[in-house]
């Protein structure tokens, strides 16, 4: 059997040439992820896509029609970049636009994955929830704030939906590697094998020579083993690249953890059985005892305002520290009575700045970047800071100096650009569940019909 992946993320794009040479094998299943929290907690929280409409319309459209044209189910998850419900509609809409436009007629499984606060809630108080890791401590206040919830989902709402006789599975936030490693499990491929194929398609042509997430990867795939070829001539796979990106995002080189168990890659086995395709094998599935789906929770912080600075004066350089801990001190005198600093952080980043040792007589040799960063309560509050932060910036005093202003230069005019809410993750948490399928909403639309 045989599975494409579209490219690395919908919206992304892929090359005419790599699709149509894979459209033109037998295929029997087709995948894209359509989403990420790479890009930060943001779009989840705002319910907005971080990729663009009409980039992800092409990337839809093409596909589409191959699709119902050859019988083959075309599968996305991760819906509108964070996979809320809002994510969800968005991508629908935008799927059965197309369908009006070209006159198609499907049959396409919608799975929600978002959850309710008292769904979190109840998983706290009954001591259900694994923290990920330090510093994010779960409390029904944090749950309370959030915009948003959603739950990682794995492969078996999506095994459900192609039982049910799917043409297109439109999936809220998902696992990436379920996209591929459900319809590849459904038709009996080993577990353990499955995932790990999956963990390597999830990204397009990652895996290949030259890398590309804007192109298409095809697996040939049987019980026991896969091989990956990149549809696009130009491109091959390597037993080092495809070896590498199974490391991808792993914290250890050995074991890909999903919400199934963890994949065993310490016997896996790869082989370069062509100048452009690679086989693997031998990897294995560990059965996790207690069955887990990550949840991710955005809750608003403030509102951002920026300003963009650089600075070729190696004394300013030297001093920048010194020269910003007085502008802070600055805020805080001139603003006393007015605005609280609990009120608003602000912060100084860095970007070229000189490494120990790399100065001459003392001196930086560098042109260094500045952000003056600033997340307040409200905008108007951070619009006030990041305004008073830039001018002292521009002529705080230091000793040594000899010019009377000018210590910053200002790319763009205006220099401070607001920049409008700001989102941190509340909940990044595991939560045990009883079933795997227990946070997915799945229904039916015979879209054109």
């Amino acid at each position: 059997m045989r599975i494409v992946a579209l490219n690395g993320l919908l919206g992304y794009g892929y090359t005419l040439e790599g699709f149509q040479r894979a459209m033109s094998m037998d295929i029997d299943y087709i995948g894209v992820d359509a989403g990420s929290t790479d890009p930060g907690p943001y779009f989840l929280g705002s319910g907005t896509s971080f990729t663009n409409r009409s980039a992800v319309k092409r990337d839809v459209a093409l596909v589409l029609p191959y699709t119902l044209e050859k019988k083959v189910p075309f599968i996305i998850g991760t819906a509108g970049g964070s996979g809320g419900n809002v994510h969800v509609e968005w991508l629908r809409a935008i799927i059965e636009e197309i369908a009006t436009e070209k006159n198609l007629n499907f049959k396409m499984a919608v799975i929600q994955s978002e959850v309710s606060k008292e769904y979190v809630k109840e998983k706290l108080r009954t001591g259900k929830i694994i923290e990920m890791g330090k510093g994010l401590t779960l409390s029904e206040e944090v749950i309370d704030k959030c915009t948003r919830i959603v739950s990682q989902i794995g492969i078996d709402p999506y095994i459900k939906a192609l039982d049910e006789g799917a043409d297109v599975i439109l999936a809220g936030r998902s696992c990436d590697t379920a996209i591929y490693a459900a319809p590849a499990i459904r038709a009996g491929m080993k577990k353990g094998v499955a995932f790990h194929m999956a963990k390597i398609m999830e990204c397009g042509a990652m895996c290949s020579i030259p890398l590309a997430a804007a192109d298409v990867m095809t697996a040939e795939f049987e019980e026991d083993n896969f091989i990956l070829e990149p549809a696009n001539p130009m491109r091959r796979c390597t037993v080092e690249r495809v070896a590498a990106h199974t490391m991808y995002e792993q914290s250890n080189p050995y074991y890909i953890y999903e919400p199934d168990g963890v994949i065993d890659l310490r016997e896996s086995r790869y082989e370069q059985i062509s100048d452009r395709a690679v086989r693997v094998s031998n990897s294995k599935l560990l059965e996790a005892e207690v069955k887990t789906l990550k949840l991710e929770g955005s809750m608003l912080e403030g509102y951002r305002t920026i300003s963009v600075g650089g600075i070729n004066d190696p004394e300013t350089i030297l001093r920048i520290d010194s020269i910003f801990n007085t502008v802070k001190a600055f805020l805080g005198e001139n603003l006393k009575g007015t605005i609280s600093t609990e009120d608003y952080n602000i912060t100084l980043r860095k970007y070229g700045e000189p490494l120990p040792g790399s100065v001459i007589h003392e001196k930086p040799q560098c042109n260094l970047g500045i952000i003056i960063d600033v997340v307040a309560k409200t905008q108007d509050i951070a619009n006030t800071i990041c305004s008073l932060a830039r001018a002292r910036m521009l002529h705080t005093d230091y000793e040594g100096r000899k010019t009377t202003a000018g210590n910053v230069a200002f790319p763009y005019s205006p220099s401070d650009i607001p920049c409008g809410p700001v989102y941190t993750f509340g909940i990044y948490h595991l939560a045990q569940v009883d079933n795997l399928c227990e946070t997915s909403k799945i229904s039916y639309v015979e879209v054109g019909k």
